[in-house]
């Protein structure tokens, strides 16, 4: 007798066979991308075995080779799994919310945002350990690879959705909750030259348009929305839209934007 509540009928696939599945239907419609295919997903027994690989594959270079970092990939996936989880979730974010996105395996092996994230979690959990020149390497790596520069002592929830990526700066003392979006050339920094907590706090399931700035120890609520462009100086409050130099309230609430992506503002004109 099957177990109807292990596998619902309906239920979405776990991201593991998914990618498998993918991977599989692409190696056999490319030929020319069979052996990459294999190497990267087919290989692997298990999620966090083809991640560490990617990543490693990604990041190793002439000053630490693909193996070190792969071994340091490993030993931080088997002393933390949450980190495995959230990648997972992640991965599904970018399904859910990319219409761009054909199957896992584009952003597993080439967006910028999800490996930038998948490797910052690597780096947050070396901070944690103490070990913060390691830490501070795979951001170097990390920010020359993908354009992105995440702070490692910053801690970033799952479900997180980073489009396009390019010229994400997130602080040391910034904190994002889980089921957030942002889009690319967006920064969550610090004003002046404050040595203790500087840095915004953004709320679950925020949307941060493309190029908008928060800036200064300040909050943003949960499924909040700030507009693209913007410069975010002060609070906003949840589930609130707000846009402009400075940014402020327009255009009403938004339900649930980091998930429907709706970047849109109704200015009731």
């Amino acid at each position: 007798m099957t177990n109807a509540r292990a596998n619902p009928v309906g239920a979405s696939a776990p991201v593991w066979t998914k990618l498998r599945f993918d991977a599989q239907q692409a190696s056999q419609n490319e030929a020319a991308l069979a052996s990459y295919l294999n190497a990267t997903v087919l290989n692997h027994e298990t999620f966090a075995d083809a991640l560490s690989y990617q990543l490693a594959q990604k990041a190793g270079g002439p000053d630490m080779n693909a193996l070190a970092i792969r071994e340091i990939c490993e030993e931080a996936y088997r002393a933390d799994p949450s980190i495995v989880a959230a990648a997972e979730r992640d991965l599904q974010a970018v399904l859910d919310r990319d219409p761009a996105t054909r199957s896992t395996l584009q952003p597993f092996l080439f967006f910028k945002g999800f490996l930038a994230l998948q490797t910052h979690r690597i780096g947050h959990w070396l901070w944690g350990e103490g070990r913060e020149t390691l830490a501070f390497f795979l951001q170097s790596r990390k920010s020359e690879l993908y354009a992105v520069d995440i702070h490692p002592a910053a801690p970033i929830g799952s479900g997180v959705f980073i489009d396009h990526a390019t010229g994400v700066v997130i602080g040391e003392t910034a904190r994002v909750g889980n089921d957030v979006s942002m889009l690319h050339g967006v920064t969550l920094g610090g004003t002046g030259k404050v040595y203790t907590d500087r840095h915004p706090k953004i709320g679950n399931g925020v949307l941060l348009g493309a190029g908008s700035k928060v800036l200064g120890n300040i909050t943003v609520g949960d499924e909040a929305r700030v507009g693209s462009g913007s410069v975010v100086l002060s609070d906003v409050p949840a589930r609130c839209s707000v846009a402009g130099v400075p940014a402020k309230p327009v255009g009403g609430a938004c339900m649930k934007p980091a998930q429907t992506m709706d970047q849109k503002f109704d200015m009731g004109l």
